[in-house]
């Protein structure tokens, strides 16, 4: 397997957090420059350090790096998405630079190029009883009839190759009744959404808190056939933004909400104001490690028999309330 080299900049102060954060992508393994550890080590080196190496030494003016490596396929190219993502919340909410510019730049490749590349791994997959997950670029001969959902994800995160999409769409196939309204919270490509509304869903909202985010959905919902006065997007954090909160308050009688742990914990008391009574709220994006603390914080703000799938590492989980 080929691998890309990912260097994310940040601060002394940002480590810690985006350590965290990387874990709850997926991310396990990682490498870090820190000029401030390092001078630590110059102050505090013991007798057996005689000698460092000059290109060592260089470390005690550079900038706060965390490097990870993403394999260079459809997989790396959702985990890249999601990073970019996670460095956009967290920039978002830095409003005073605490934890530098938080950009993730690759090494030794144009990001034009690799973003193109990745697409040969991307070919029509099964979702699934009903379903089939196609690439615009891809031809498909349905001789099995089943709903063709057409995505190009573009820059925003959601082919449903990941394992937390496509449990996402099983439980929606599941669960959702015919004429059913969806709030897809965190909608990336917009295939929750898109998705739903192929499989019966009356109306749907998605919310990103990328803008490009919002415009790929829009232009996938299209793609698909899907009236515009269906189907609504929203860029913002509906933490932060009262507007955007109150203006797609509503009560759904879906939300849907593939993102990651911590953002889920945080979005408890919304999913409260925006479920109908007798809804269905369906949370992924969360690492098998942390399933339980999301589901007991969600219990814990009035949800109730959570059913959790299961899938290699990643967990989705659908509540009543």
């Amino acid at each position: 397997m080929e691998w890309t080299e990912v260097n994310i900049y940040t601060t002394t102060e940002g480590i810690e957090l985006l350590c965290s954060k990387l874990g709850d992508i997926g991310i396990k393994g990682f490498s870090i420059k820190d000029a401030e550890d390092f001078k630590e080590f110059l102050e505090n080196k013991n007798g057996q350090w005689d000698y460092i190496d000059d290109d060592l030494m260089g470390l005690s003016e550079c900038e706060t790096c965390i490097t990870v490596y993403i394999p260079t396929n459809g997989q790396g190219a959702e985990m890249l998405i999601a990073i970019k993502s996670m460095l956009a919340e967290m920039k978002a909410a830095d409003t005073e630079g605490v934890y530098g510019r938080l950009e993730a730049e690759m090494s030794n490749i144009r990001e034009e190029d690799w973003a193109n590349n990745w697409k040969q791994y991307f070919k029509p997959f099964k979702v699934g009883e009903k379903l089939v997950i196609k690439p615009s670029w891809e031809e498909y001969d349905n001789s099995d009839g089943r709903i063709i959902l057409e995505i190009d994800p573009a820059s925003s995160f959601g082919t449903g190759k990941h394992h937390t999409t496509r449990l996402c769409l099983e439980v929606l196939e599941k669960y959702l009744n015919k004429g059913d309204k969806l709030l897809d919270m965190g909608c990336g490509s917009g295939i929750l959404s898109i998705g739903a509304m192929l499989l019966g869903a009356d109306s749907a909202v998605a919310v990103d808190i990328e803008e490009n985010a919002a415009a790929t959905a829009k232009e996938n919902a299209l793609k698909n056939n899907i009236p515009a006065d269906k189907y609504r997007t929203y860029f913002g954090n509906i933490l932060t933004d009262e507007k955007l909160a109150d203006e797609i308050d509503d009560k759904y009688d879906i939300i849907a909400a593939n993102i990651v742990a911590d953002v889920l914990i945080a979005m408890k008391d919304s999913f409260r104001r925006y479920l109908r009574s007798g809804g269905i709220l369906i949370v992924s994006g969360i690492i098998e490690e942390r399933m339980n603390e999301v589901i007991d914080v969600l219990i814990s703000a009035g949800f109730k028999d959570p059913e959790p799938e299961v899938r290699e590492g990643w967990a989705a989980v659908k509540f009543n309330v």
